[in-house]
């Protein structure tokens, strides 16, 4: 099987070429990118195909693939720059998508695995009510909306062309080379910069990034995967006070948490305009893989503690 990987030079679309490279039950992968990369294993075949637009050709990147894995996209940013950041998503993680889809079905390509987001089912759930799998989606915000239109429209395409679709729905991914929100709180964990994140104990769902590959990896190969949507965790819900500590302790350092009680945190960030910072530092958010576990015979691979140690070290790197 020839797999075709997006965004291949990104977090998780590097993971999982790397993945795809050593295993040899796979016949080859094409990486497509939007500019030349040395970081790449060997024997991987590099298309450069630009920006993933409505209008890009994926052709020399399709050719001879069976299968798909789309990891590139418009991610979500907390300080959007654009006046209409609904459009700006639409026409990469929407558009974009279904153009790269409708070629892929037209040259001959028989599963399309899709990389979308928890966010598509909402930002926060209540006790003893996780998001599944099939819950009615609830996308709050630009990014969420546009990761759902795309979902809506590759089982369209599904309908019309008998491509199979899968998508993964992940939640906050970590693993060596995280970017962004866990990248500075393992800096300040560094620095022993004390933090006042001591007293949270609402829980999280997080998947490491060895175990959201393993899955996409499965998801390639297993027949009952076909016209399926999944939820991804590594099993194990988690506080953010939890997360912070156990970091730390990977990374061989302790961490400094005053603990400051949450309607404060929160009444903060609120005043400060930062109340989705809060909502993702205080609410709870948890995942049920049951249907990902059953249906695929899948269990995540790597623990939680194992995880964080791959990121730490990544990190001293």
């Amino acid at each position: 099987m020839m797999i075709m990987v997006t965004g291949a030079t990104g977090f998780v679309g590097g993971a999982l070429v790397r993945r795809l490279a050593s295993d040899h039950s796979f016949k080859g992968v094409v990486a497509a990118i939007r500019i030349n990369a040395e970081s790449l294993p060997g024997g991987v075949l590099q298309v450069q195909i630009g920006d993933l637009l409505p209008s890009t050709n994926w052709g020399a990147a399709l050719q001879g693939a069976d299968a798909v894995v789309h990891c590139a996209a418009r991610v979500h940013v907390m300080q959007e720059d654009t006046t209409d950041p609904l459009k700006t998503y639409r026409e990469v993680n929407l558009s974009g998508t279904l153009n790269l889809a409708r070629q892929a079905a037209r040259t001959g390509v028989r599963r399309f695995v899709f990389v979308s987001s928890i966010k598509v089912n909402g930002e926060t759930t209540q006790p003893g009510q996780p998001f599944t799998a099939d819950d009615l989606p609830a996308p709050l915000d630009p990014y969420s909306i546009s990761k759902l239109e795309a979902e809506q429209g590759l089982r369209e395409i599904e309908a019309q062309t008998g491509m199979e679709v899968v998508i993964v729905r992940p939640p906050l991914v970590y693993g060596p080379g995280v970017k962004a929100n866990f990248a500075s709180m393992m800096h300040w964990l560094a620095r022993g910069i004390p933090l006042p994140l001591g007293a949270i104990n609402s829980t999280r769902s997080v998947v490491a990034l060895d175990n959201l590959v393993d899955l996409l990896v499965t998801c390639l190969k297993h027949p009952a995967a076909a016209g399926q949507t999944f939820l991804v965790s590594d099993g194990e819900d988690i506080s953010t006070t939890e997360l912070l500590r156990r970091t730390a302790e990977a990374m061989g350092r302790k961490a400094v948490l005053w603990p400051v009680p949450t309607f404060i945190l929160e009444w903060g960030a609120t005043l400060a305009g930062k109340q989705a910072v809060a909502q993702r530092l205080c609410g709870s958010l948890h995942v049920d893989i049951t249907k990902t576990r059953q249906l695929l015979g899948w269990t995540p691979p790597v623990s939680v503690d194992e995880g964080l140690r791959r990121t730490a070290e990544g990190f001293h790197q």
